[in-house]
């Protein structure tokens, strides 16, 4: 492929040699860089990829793409491309080099605090109950036809992205739906193309801090500028910040929620709590009337599900499939329900901070369950406050918490579950400590009590367990399974 190739949407100077040269693979990484490559300069948090330019040009790679000065004295015949970003350029060069698959796509962006993973596999379960052949990037993994790949960012490098919509067109997918992270949108990770929809679920105070956000407003900013990237954006207008998300937008504008004003407003709300499931049903009403029943608990789930609906009435107007398919939603380590007793429910959840626990709670409340048990445990090498915080909620609005094991990495299990516990006592719950997580959960399921509601909070979809550096097998969902099973 000619280098010129790759740059025709990009403004750029050449600093010195040729574009018409050919050059073989894109490559960020130079660990992986060969001969002939045309190796890209990122900047992270705790690198830069300028200082391996030179090196570069040692292993013969046919062009470098930098953002500043660079020593050309050892640069050789390599060509040398000066941009503003190289991010933005990684970005524009992925979609060059795959033929600017996401023209091939319908593209589907979600973005916002809470929520982005539950709505855009309801998404995905629609299109596909109608026949839209959806692939997916986001937290959990990348589905791409009956492939699912698990990934380590919500929002993957921009070359990754390029590279699954890539496949996902030569697999016959007519749609993709990703979420969007304000990191994925600061970085320009989703750069190169322009989304079809862009959705906004909500937004509070969240990823600020070192190599995040600097402040409030600053991950405000990254979360809009996803709606000056797509061509028709979907609001939740009861969010507080809704308004200024779409205040110059360059997008056409819809909205769902409960006020009046939403385009797609959901009424007549209820919860419903039957042989171990619990969920929420509504009508929809205004630009499509309806009713609706979630199995998935809280009000978010209505909020969650309206956003799904907004975006796929613009793909099919088959309503009973709709319905069908919001009525078997099952999010992997979203308020996930686990069949275990008709008697009582079990649910994952990734809840692993104490926003994300209250909340969980709080919804859970709302069914008014004989009992709430609370299984969980925090990670080692994070912040110790989310320690005393989970454990102070955890306290406040269960019956009963379970303090165990979840990701000690490389400290010690006994010192994080000692912090938990202060939280705990400072919030006056009642607790049982059961260090080893599998025994934890045998323990909640044989003391179950009819109408409880038992959580395994904190792993979610994760199916491992990361101690001293090392990655072991812990699937809850196999852990559930196998206790069942020496019950018969």
């Amino acid at each position: 492929m000619k280098l010129n190739t790759l740059l025709e949407r990009i403004k750029y100077e050449v600093v010195q040699g040729d574009t018409a040269r050919e050059v073989g693979r894109l490559i960020y990484d130079s660990r992986k860089l060969k001969e002939g490559d045309l190796f890209v300069c990122i900047r992270g948090a705790n690198f830069d990829a300028h200082e391996h330019a030179a090196a570069a040009a040692e292993k013969k790679a046919a062009a470098v793409v930098i953002e500043h000065d660079i020593d050309l004295t050892s640069m050789g015949s390599t060509t040398v491309i000066r941009v503003e970003d190289t991010r933005d350029a990684l970005a524009e060069l992925s979609a060059a080099y795959f033929s600017y698959p996401a023209e091939k796509l319908i593209t589907i962006g979600v973005t916002g605090t809470k929520g982005k993973t539950s709505t855009t596999y309801m998404i995905r379960d629609i299109l596909e109950g109608v026949g839209v052949r959806t692939g997916l990037i986001g937290t959990i993994e990348t589905i791409i036809g009956e492939k699912r790949t698990p990934n380590t960012n919500t929002t993957p490098e921009s070359f990754l992205i390029q590279e699954a919509m890539d496949q996902m067109v030569k697999a016959g997918t007519r749609a993709v739906v990703m979420e969007v992270s304000s990191q994925g949108l600061m970085l320009h990770r989703v750069g190169g193309f322009t989304f079809d929809y862009g959705i906004f679920t909500n937004l509070s105070p969240d990823h600020i801090g070192p190599n995040e956000h600097k402040d409030f407003d600053d991950y405000k900013r990254c979360k809009k500028m996803l709606f000056s990237q797509c061509w028709k954006g979907i609001f939740n207008i009861d969010d507080p910040y809704a308004k200024e998300m779409m205040e110059g937008a360059s997008c056409e504008c819809e909205t769902f929620g409960l006020a009046e004003e939403a385009d797609y407003r959901a009424t007549d709300i209820s919860l419903f709590q039957e042989k171990g499931k619990l969920g929420t049903a509504y009508k929809v009403s205004g630009k499509a009337n309806f009713p609706v029943r979630v199995d998935v608990p809280g009000s978010f789930s209505v909020h969650n599900s309206l956003a799904a609906i907004a975006v796929c009435l613009h793909f099919t107007d088959n309503v009973k499939r709709i319905q069908d398919a919001l009525g078997n939603i099952a999010v992997k380590g979203r308020v996930e329900i686990i069949p275990v007793r008709d008697d009582y429910t079990v649910m994952i959840d990734y809840a692993h901070n104490a926003v994300a626990l209250e909340s969980l709670l709080q919804t859970i409340r709302e069914y008014d369950p004989k009992r709430i048990v609370t299984l969980f445990g925090c990670g080692g090498n994070r912040d110790r406050n989310r320690r005393f915080e989970m454990g102070e909620v955890s306290a406040r609005l269960s019956d009963l918490t379970i303090v165990t094991s979840d990701n000690p990495r490389y400290e010690d299990p006994e010192a994080i579950i000692a912090d938990i516990i202060t939280g705990v006592e400072k919030g006056g719950g009642t607790y049982e400590k059961i260090t080893d997580r599998r025994e934890a959960i045998r323990y909640v399921l044989e003391h179950g009590e009819p109408g409880d509601v038992i959580i395994l909070a904190g792993k979610g979809h994760e199916d491992y367990q990361e101690i001293e550096g090392k990655k072991y097998p812990m699937d809850e969902r196999v852990i559930i399974r196998e206790i069942k099973q020496s019950w018969n």
